[in-house]
């Protein structure tokens, strides 16, 4: 409030007529804020005598300003009403005012006001300190602080008759968003006015506060609740007590109850170990991915869980959140993002051999039902893939596909690796314990191969697995429900396995309900030139996908080899003559030399039909007559031995691969 030593209207009314005439104040008659404002008035231009009314906002602009100061408006008003309530009769208005001195809103009787012509009270009203001169209105705007003005302290002559008192309203961080004032005759200005406004600018800027955090709660309320909506895990919000406050969809399909039906509930019923549970709730202790059982109304659920307490401002735990999932669905994204996953299919199968096409059209069948599947053959024939395309064409394309060597691990590691193993189980065992490859596979397949090395005494656990579905962890007590059908696979006789007593006859009965034989590359040979074509193209992008051409000895070269690692020994050796060839032609040099020599009939080149030498020149070159008589040698030895190249190389005393490059230079 500004001070200043002279307290008459007479004197004031001197002091402000001496000014307006000359701009000269005499020190110490006026406060330094009131001072300070008539001066900035002087040099903005205001008129003193001027009996205008100030600029006001039209219709559109007003409602548009309105709608942005809504909140406050809001808030203001009932803070207003109780204000006048206080000076009623007395013909004081409660005037609130935007950041930059427009009208918002009036309380009071405002006719006799308005009649005067003195004041524009209309909504809209611009009540800037640069519009209409000193005011308790725009002069508090500029100062940031509680003002009041009267009577001839306000610097137009038309406002002497009035007294204002303003206080700005601030927000949270400080920044003024608006003004309250209270306005009424010069006469009956009261020293506690500006005390009862500045009451009232901070209960409404309380108000104001309250109503940001309700906003901003109920924003997270709503946040929140589109989390528990959306989230993929089940959620169990607890009291303090372990009563069931909320549960979140996921969590009502995952116990196969409603809300409604779970809130109230102790949290006991709903899961066996209690433990992490407890010290969650009695001392704050939050656990991350703890295997718990739930029971749900479709049994015990097996899941992986994780809690956090819920604390007040304090610290004081006031409840906690459970976040469940069940385990199946973890090992899903695991076997996903582990690469457990299938990814052949049966057109990824070259090859039109009899044999073969056999063997495909009963593995479709088999894909068709949920039966054991037993795969034999040699080693290399392709079993693995086999078993890929029969899992992504059955009704467990979507669950996992994991695959376990049974002839590549240890045996005394066999049974935690198929089985898993509960915390402790053995010296070593990983804290926590781990779900073995069964439980990995559960609502998908699980490939065994090289099921015929397997150890006996394992042979007897697969065996009960087989026939009840149920495995018990090492260290366990507790048998599991698994859902998981078994393909094995394996090179060796299982029927003179089990003669031999390596094999449990009861286990090969149950693995033998469909079997699949996979031919060797040998017996579909004819299919050699498809497979020479894929694996080409699949070796040859390092070489600027430049089109490929076989030379046509090639083939027939790599038909004639019996190739005892079937189509992994083919896939390597293309490999290498890829690698090795000079350009992007495939020649006969690029056969490994395995190849050449362990050639059986038929051979490299059909026997030909007899060739008539042609008559060796008296007087040729002596080259040329060297070169015709080599001709004639290698036609003779070729006749002889029916186009066995083998044989011919050995009479004519060369190497295979000799005798090959000199069949191509002769052009025979």
């Amino acid at each position: 409030m500004n001070r200043y030593k002279l307290t008459t209207a007479t004197e004031k009314w001197v002091i402000w007529d001496r000014f307006v005439r000359s701009g000269i104040i005499e020190p110490g008659t006026v406060g330094p804020d009131l001072e300070a404002s008539w001066r900035r008035c002087r040099a903005a231009g205001v008129d003193p005598l001027a009996d205008r009314s100030t600029v006001t906002l039209g219709s559109a602009a007003f409602a548009a300003l309105a709608e942005r100061k809504h909140d406050l408006i809001r808030a203001a008003k009932p803070f207003m009403e109780n204000l006048h309530r206080l000076v009623a009769g007395s013909s004081f208005v409660v005037l609130l005012f935007d950041e930059q001195g427009y009208l918002l809103e009036a309380v009071g009787n405002t006719d006799r006001i308005l009649a005067s012509q003195d004041l524009n009270l209309n909504k809209g009203a611009l009540w800037a300190e640069a519009e209409v001169g000193t005011n308790g209105a725009g002069t508090t705007l500029v100062l940031g602080r509680p003002f009041q003005v009267s009577g001839a302290e306000h610097y137009c002559r038309k406002h002497h008759r009035w007294t204002c008192s303003g206080a700005p309203i601030l927000d949270p961080l400080g920044k003024t968003i608006g003004l309250l004032d209270m306005t009424g005759p010069v006469d009956a200005m009261h020293i506690h006015t500006l005390g009862l406004v500045m009451a009232a600018v901070e209960a409404i800027q309380h108000e104001l506060e309250l109503r940001q955090k309700n906003q901003e709660l109920t924003l997270l309320n709503n946040r929140f609740a589109n989390i528990l909506q959306k989230v993929t895990d089940g959620i169990v919000v607890l009291e303090v007590d372990g009563t069931i406050s909320q549960i979140n969809p996921v969590a009502e399909r995952l116990l196969a109850v409603s809300s409604q039906q779970a809130t109230g509930k102790p949290v006991k019923e709903l899961i066996r170990d209690l433990g992490p549970v407890r010290e969650l709730l009695d001392w704050g202790r939050e656990f991350l991915d703890r295997e718990l059982e739930l029971k749900s109304g479709r049994g015990v659920i097996q899941c992986i869980a994780s809690g956090k307490p819920i604390l007040d401002e304090g610290g004081v735990i006031k409840g906690a959140v459970l976040f469940v999932n069940p385990i199946n669905k973890l090992k899903l994204l695991i076997n996903r993002f582990s690469g457990a996953q299938a990814t052949f299919r049966f057109e990824d199968i070259l090859g039109q051999g009899e044999g073969l096409r056999r063997a495909v059209q009963l593995g479709q069948l088999a894909s068709m039902n949920e039966s054991n599947v037993l795969l034999t053959g040699e080693s290399g024939t392709g079993k693995e893939m086999f078993a890929h395309s029969i899992h992504n064409q059955s009704e467990r394309r979507l669950g996992p596909f994991v695959a376990v060597n049974c002839g590549a691990i240890p045996r005394e590691l066999i049974a935690s690796e198929l089985f898993g193993y509960q915390d402790g189980a053995f010296t070593g065992a990983s804290r926590g314990g781990r779900p073995g490859k069964f439980e990995l596979a559960s609502g998908g397949t699980l490939f065994l191969d090289e099921i015929g090395d397997m150890p006996l005494e394992q042979q007897i656990s697969l065996l009960r697995v087989l026939q009840d579905r149920t495995i018990t962890r090492l260290g366990g007590d507790r048998p599991f429900v698994v859902d998981v059908r078994i393909i094995c696979a394996t090179h060796k006789d299982l029927r003179e396995e089990v003669r031999k007593g390596t094999f449990r006859q009861d286990l090969y009965y149950r693995l033998n309900v469909a079997m699949i034989k996979l031919p060797p590359l040998r017996d579909h040979s004819e299919d050699i030139p498809e497979l020479l074509s894929a694996f080409i193209q699949k070796f040859a992008t390092h070489k600027g996908g430049k089109p490929w051409s076989v030379d046509p000895l090639v083939i027939p070269a790599m038909q004639g080899y019996p190739w005892p690692g079937n189509i992994r020994e083919f896939q390597n050796v293309v490999e290498r003559m890829v690698h090795s060839a000079k350009g992007t032609v495939i020649a006969l040099e690029e056969v490994p030399e395995e190849v050449l020599q362990g050639m059986e009939p038929p051979s490299l080149v059909p026997a030909p039909a007899l060739l008539v030498p042609a008559a060796r020149p008296a007087n040729g070159n002596l080259r040329e007559h060297l070169k015709e008589e080599e001709r004639e040698n290698i036609q003779t030895c070729l006749r002889a031995s029916r186009g066995n190249i083998s044989k011919a190389a050995q009479e004519l005393g060369m190497a295979r691969n000799t005798l090959y490059r000199k069949i191509q230079q002769l052009g025979l």
